[in-house]
């Protein structure tokens, strides 16, 4: 009687039968996840875009406080050790003054017990047997009382140098470690803009654009008095950089970032401003909203990471952040802290 039996299937059928259906699952559960989060809108890309770019700009200031700290610092390691070459130019002409007297005192009949004493071992420790000091000639006392002074001193600002040279490696590695934050920040906004489409990054770019124009068009209509003829010289060198790109950590007079517009712009009047926006919310005289004119700072969010100047009609011209130029912007857009009339 013949076997009704279903003859075996390969395993190799099966296998790749199993490997199809768990492919197709995944497929599956990776449409589900696709339908599950949904592309997020031109407005909360924007939104997400504009905070990384503040947090990029909070870091920016905290990266130029820190490049300024290390030119300051290498500044001082250089004289320290410039002074310390000197010092031990002059500790070795005094030297060479005491080993005269010793070959004059050896010529005449010997050297003094006390002189040879101090040529052999360090002078300090000769000093501080008092009960030889009668042995030198007053000439001798003098100038190894000299030495001493020099040698303690030298030692000192080899100390310092030495600290001062610890205190620039930490603030090297401090440096590198912001850089990185600011350019994770910037990549991250970047990988979001492309997520919209040419046509969307365009709608941006022209809401942008008309805001811009709409804010140039109420500046400069009169009925602000400027703070001063410094004040309107830095605004009219801040005027003629519009268009310039945000570049984080620059300081012109081809690109920006916010300090950098304001301490180059005063820089052309005259005035030398610090470096970033923190120090330069100190530099002047701090003022309310209402006593505002043309030319004053104006500080903008709690940490004060973002200076830009009084343009007068309640508008701004600065630097606002990467992918834009230095521009108007209404004094509503960010947080107003004060501002600064400078001199």
């Amino acid at each position: 009687m013949a076997s009704h039996r279903r003859p075996k299937q390969p395993r190799r059928t099966r296998r790749v039968s199993v490997l199809t259906a768990t492919a197709a699952a995944a497929v599956a559960l990776t449409t589900q996840a696709a339908q599950a989060e949904p592309k997020a809108s031109e407005k909360e890309v924007k939104e997400k875009v504009d905070k990384l770019y503040e947090d990029a700009e909070g870091a920016t200031e905290k990266y130029n406080g820190a490049k300024e700290k290390q030119k300051k610092l290498e500044e001082q390691v250089d004289n320290l050790q410039d002074s310390v070459a000197r010092g031990q130019d002059d500790l070795n002409d005094m030297r060479n003054g005491l080993g005269s007297m010793a070959t004059a005192q050896y010529r005449t009949g010997g050297v003094d017990p006390s002189v040879q004493l101090f040529l052999s071992s360090d002078p300090d420790s000769y000093l501080d047997k008092a009960s030889t000091l009668d042995q030198l000639s007053t000439k001798q006392a003098e100038a190894l009382k000299k030495i001493q002074g020099k040698q303690r001193d030298l030692a000192q600002q080899r100390k310092e140098a030495s600290d001062k040279l610890d205190d620039l490696a930490d603030t090297r590695k401090e440096l590198g470690e912001k850089k990185k934050k600011i350019q994770a920040k910037l990549s991250e906004a970047r990988k979001l803009l492309n997520t919209l489409t040419a046509d969307e990054r365009a709608r941006l770019a022209a809401q942008q654009a008309r805001a811009d124009r709409a804010a140039s068009s109420r500046v400069d209509l009169g009925g602000d008095a400027s703070a001063s003829q410094r004040a309107a010289a830095a605004l009219s060198a801040a005027k003629s950089k519009i268009g310039a790109p945000y570049v984080w950590g620059a300081t012109g007079p081809s690109s920006f970032d916010c300090s950098g517009l304001t301490s180059w712009a005063y820089s052309q009047a005259g005035v030398s401003l610090p470096r970033i926006s923190q120090d330069q919310a100190k530099a002047g005289t701090q003022i309310g909203r209402g006593q505002l004119a043309p030319g004053d700072l104006v500080i903008f969010y709690g940490d004060q990471h973002h200076v830009g100047f009084y343009a007068g009609n309640g508008q701004i011209l600065h630097a606002p952040k990467p992918g834009a130029g230095v521009r108007y912007e209404s004094i509503n857009n960010m947080p107003f802290q004060f501002g600064v009339r400078i001199g």
